[in-house]
């Protein structure tokens, strides 16, 4: 369902006017796609607002402040995509989606560029230098702040190490052995997750070293976002046969599939960055997995 995006902007005004409302709310600022002129928001995007308050956990530990916002009809908190600080989401009437990161007005002092935490100031920056828009700033602090991370480049994760490339190979390898021996268990939720979950996981951080590879200034952004603009065409071809269902052999198929492109995308990225693909693991890892795969009646292994 597409939100009512006309309506997006009114619900904005209307957040912003409660919040300039309350003494407690020192900040507001609004990020990802309704402040970026790059991949700007569409029918289908949230908006994503960071709230600076002297105490956010009562805002994080119930909901009663929202009805003076709007009525919510599904809410619930999680941890940021940052992995710092929780947030609390929202969908409001017409399917109008609102994520608002709670976070400490300590922060904004935490954020200074010359004596702050440069921690912190590292993991923002990259949501920073996307595009943000400042609706309450009481005392110009937020401005100031932002003001110097504003300048960073968007994050493109380093290219690896060689032992950063091998360990990343060998634990792939390890696990598509043991989807197979899940698989071959009759554990087809737990072989599936790790096939379609991890597997996937390890197989995109992979992607990403490709076309940084390839492109030193390409944007693989974060999380697979936008992985159709930015892939080898070749390799979004493959994508679509490696994804299973829950069905055994699907599940296998699947299996497969990935192993193979992992395969291509791995070695044609080591040969790239001049490191050696470690074939032994891969033929030793290939050659359980297709001895697992043969009819041979469930077994009970580790």
């Amino acid at each position: 369902m597409r939100a009512d995006q006309p309506a997006m902007p009114a619900l904005e005004g209307t957040i912003a006017r409660w919040a300039a409302a309350r003494p407690d709310v020192q900040a507001l600022v609004v990020v990802g796609s309704y402040a970026r002129t790059d991949s700007p928001a569409d029918p289908w995007s949230d908006l994503d607002l960071v709230l600076f308050a002297d105490d956010p956990t009562p805002y994080l530990e119930s909901t009663g402040w929202l009805d003076a916002i709007a009525p919510p009809r599904i809410t619930f908190t999680e941890p940021t995509a940052l992995g710092i600080g929780r947030e609390r989401r929202v969908l409001f009437e017409g399917g109008l989606d609102v994520d608002f990161t709670l976070v400490p007005a300590t922060w904004l002092d935490a954020l200074d560029p010359e004596h702050g935490d440069q921690a912190l100031r590292a993991a923002v920056a990259p949501v920073v230098a996307r595009g943000y828009r400042i609706l309450i700033d009481r005392d110009g602090r937020l401005s100031r702040v932002l003001t110097g991370l504003k300048g960073a480049s968007p994050p493109s994760p380093p290219l690896p190490s060689p032992e950063e490339m091998d360990e990343l190979i060998q634990d792939f390898w390890y696990h598509a052995v043991w989807t197979a021996r899940k698989l071959r268990r009759g554990e087809l939720w737990v072989a599936l997750r790790c096939c379609d979950g991890y597997m996937k996981t390890l197989l995109l951080r992979m992607l990403e070293w490709d076309a940084h590879a390839r492109d030193p200034h390409v944007d693989t952004w974060h999380e697979g976002r936008f992985l159709e603009r930015w892939a080898d065409p070749r390799t979004l071809s493959h994508l679509r046969s490696a994804f299973s269902r829950y069905d055994e052999s699907a599940v296998w198929l699947a299996l497969m599939n990935t192993m193979d492109l992992f395969r291509g995308v791995a070695g044609d990225t080591c040969a790239r960055l001049g490191y050696t693909y470690p074939t032994e693991v891969d033929r030793y890892a290939s050659r359980l997995v297709e001895q697992l795969a043969r009819p041979q009646g469930r077994q009970s292994i580790g």
